[in-house]
């Protein structure tokens, strides 16, 4: 027996020594792995955003994932895991701005070129720092394959599909209503904004002989019509097209009557003033009636001359100084100061969203989203919790037409020109003079969305035919809309065949209270300090154990020391049974009891089920083996083939959780072979 087991077992000497056994064997290369294996299987890593240090998010989606790939690899499938990482477009601009701003610089007066080379630097490097520690967790990935979403085959493939789109007339460019952030100056899709419903005044103002309502008096500076119901009844001497004289903000104004459908008759007095360029509603009656559109508010949230006195000033500021003028004025009748009302936020910053008419990128939704809700009709797709199939069909079927323009410099940039009035996609520039470039770069979402079809190299690479469609992604359950849709609709649309199989969606990690982690809250926890002070094998079964797919975890300390302390356990077991020479023929109720529970746990491990396995396989280590078998092996005749057997064994069942301890005393065990690629007990 190696002296090493003679002293209490040390994470830190063994986990890099043996990452580096596994890397330079090659098997995490399934062309390298041993035997025939005529069964494949495939998993993609959602790659994470490289632009600053792992959490304990990424450490669960990683345990989860390499569990999954250790598992099939010892199954014996042809296993291939692909990892990647993501530029992340808006999200890594946002994080580069708040450097710059500690600097006490800004993007905003940069020059283009020296800002996207300077966040280009600033993500290789984090991009290079992330995957060490992705590595030092044990992810068992093929790193010979890695991709990152700014490669330039990438690129190209992201713009080839926007062109065949837009050929195809499932993209448009068009003037709508788009979720504005003045913080960040980009427009935002509806997934990227989040909406909470806040308590805010609702203001009633006279408007000539008409009692009108808003929470937003700042836009009011654009109210020249005044719409009903051409139904209402309290209003039929009105007709459409009348013109009204009278009283406002900044004095006499010229209002014109319109009738429109929209109306809500129920609500208020049913009489409501428009400002189209503010509001999707609002702008579409004024397409429907050919009416005016004029901006209120810029695009730094501030009003505009057409607000008189107020130009210049910020709309939260001018809010009550507009109210108390139209009070002064003897227009306010009345104040409900208990409105709840829903407002929308960059999900980012927590800026409140203005909603503005910018011409934009969009992408037709309802017939990819048909794809997709035929796909899980069909069964096709697989949701792990199952309840989350619902909430995938409720976002297929109410999707939107997708804003893909964002104003930013880092990302992958739309291949279109304009030169005047015309518009041209694609990726060269057009022959002719005076054409220019489209400023703006791709929602992240658009490239990311293709992520399965790119790490397999769709559509013309071995492992595109060899390893596509994939058979499972895992990702966070907080993705089911940002993400997932897209993977599928993408998959469908370019390749006629859904991306995955399988979805497992694992739930946040929270704080030990429960709280969600915040670097503002003081709460974050780094599970690299975690893994450092107690092992990454600790860290993972912590992660894992009792965790069910879907439900958001709180990671505790103590439960890390206790796995550990499992840890401390299982090299104890290993020292005895290692102290004795293996002899006599194991016994065979001991071994159909253990052969019992290897049973129980791999039907659970094919049923995605690992808490459960895991907690099985501690269970049966610690207090049958442990406390039970062993124990009794030093009073009755217990052969040694007997024990030797059951730790073989236990560690296989182990391997995919606790990789780096398992394989450690696995090499004692078993020189000439590797734990990794070993066989799963059957």
């Amino acid at each position: 027996m190696n002296s090493k087991f003679l002293t209490p077992y040390d994470p830190k000497e063994t986990e890099k020594r043996i990452y580096k056994l596994w890397d330079e064997s090659g098997f995490f290369n399934p062309d390298n792995l041993p035997g025939k294996r005529k069964k494949k299987f495939t998993i993609v890593m959602p790659p994470p955003n490289a632009n600053g240090s792992l959490h304990s998010g990424h450490v669960l989606f990683i345990t989860l994932e390499d569990i999954i790939t250790r598992f099939k690899r010892m199954s014996g499938f042809k296993t291939l895991w692909l990892p990647g990482a993501d530029h992340a477009g808006f999200e890594t601009q946002v994080v580069f701005e708040k450097k710059l701003e500690k600097e006490g610089s800004s993007r905003f007066g940069m020059d283009p070129n020296e800002l996207y080379q300077k966040i280009l630097a600033f993500t290789l490097e984090n991009k290079k720092n992330m995957e060490a520690q992705v590595r030092s967790l044990g992810a068992s990935c093929d790193w010979s394959r890695e991709k990152f979403t700014l490669d330039p085959d990438i690129v190209l493939k992201t713009q080839e599909t926007f062109k065949k789109m837009f050929d195809e007339k499932l993209i448009y460019r068009g003037e709508r209503t788009v979720n504005w952030c003045p913080k960040h100056q980009t427009s935002l899709s509806e997934v990227e904004t989040e909406s909470t419903e806040e308590t805010s005044p609702f203001y009633y103002f006279q408007y000539g002989p008409f009692e009108i309502g808003t929470v937003r008096p700042e836009t009011k500076f654009g109210d020249k019509y005044v719409v009903m119901h051409p139904k209402d009844g309290r209003y039929q001497k009105y007709k459409h097209g009348d013109k009204l004289e009278l009283e406002w903000i900044n004095g006499p104004i010229q209002a014109t009557v319109i009738k429109d459908e929209a109306v809500d008759m129920e609500f208020g007095s049913g009489v409501m003033t428009i400002t189209p360029w503010h509001s999707q509603v609002d702008l579409e009656i004024a397409n429907r009636h050919n009416l005016d559109v004029e901006q209120i508010i810029d695009w730094r949230g501030k009003l505009l001359p057409i607000a008189g006195e107020f130009s210049g000033i910020n709309i939260k500021e001018a809010r009550a100084k507009i109210v108390e003028k139209l009070e002064s004025k003897g227009l306010l009748t009345r104040t409900d100061s208990d409105y709840k009302n829903v407002i929308k936020r960059c999900y980012k910053c927590n800026s409140v969203i203005e909603p503005q008419i910018k011409k934009q990128w969009f992408v037709k939704m309802k017939p990819l989203a048909k794809l997709a809700l035929d796909a899980v009709e069909n069964k096709e797709i697989k949701f792990i919790p199952s309840n989350y199939e619902k909430i995938f069909r409720y976002w297929m079927e109410n999707a939107m037409d997708w804003n893909i323009s964002r104003q930013i410099i880092w990302g992958i940039p739309i291949p279109a020109w304009f030169r005047n009035d015309e518009v041209a996609v694609s990726i060269d520039k057009p022959n002719g003079e005076g054409w220019v470039k489209d400023p703006d770069t791709f929602d992240t979402w658009f490239s990311s969305g293709q992520w399965p079809l790119f790490m397999t190299g769709y559509p013309n690479d071995n492992d595109y035919k060899s390893f596509y469609p994939t058979d499972v992604m895992e990702t966070g359950h907080d993705l089911i809309f940002k993400w997932v849709p897209r993977m599928v609709i993408f998959g469908l649309y370019l390749s006629g065949k859904v991306p995955f199989h399988t979805v497992y969606l694992h739930g946040l990690v929270n704080d030990a209270q429960g709280k969600k982690m915040s670097k503002s809250k003081g709460n974050v926890i780094d599970p690299l300090v975690l893994t450092e002070k107690y092992g990454t094998d600790a860290l993972r079964m912590t992660l894992i154990v009792g965790n069910t797919p879907g439900t958001d975890l709180s990671l505790r300390e103590e439960k890390i020391k206790g796995y550990k302390n499992f840890a401390n356990k299982i090299w104890n077991i290993a020292r005895f049974v290692l102290s004795q020479e293996k002899s006599g023929k194991p016994d065979k109720k001991l071994v159909s009891e253990f052969d019992k529970i290897a049973k129980d746990v791999t039907a659970d491990m094919e049923s995605y089920r690992f808490y459960i396995a895991a907690e099985k396989i501690y269970a049966y280590v610690w207090h049958r083996f442990a406390d039970e078998i062993i124990e009794e092996s030093k009073k009755l005749p217990i052969s040694s083939a007997t024990l030797y057997y059951i730790l073989e064994n236990s560690l296989k069942l182990l391997h995919p959780f606790m990789p780096f301890i398992t394989e450690e005393i696995w090499q004692e065990l078993n020189k000439e072979n590797l734990l990794l690629v070993e066989t799963w007990p059957q």
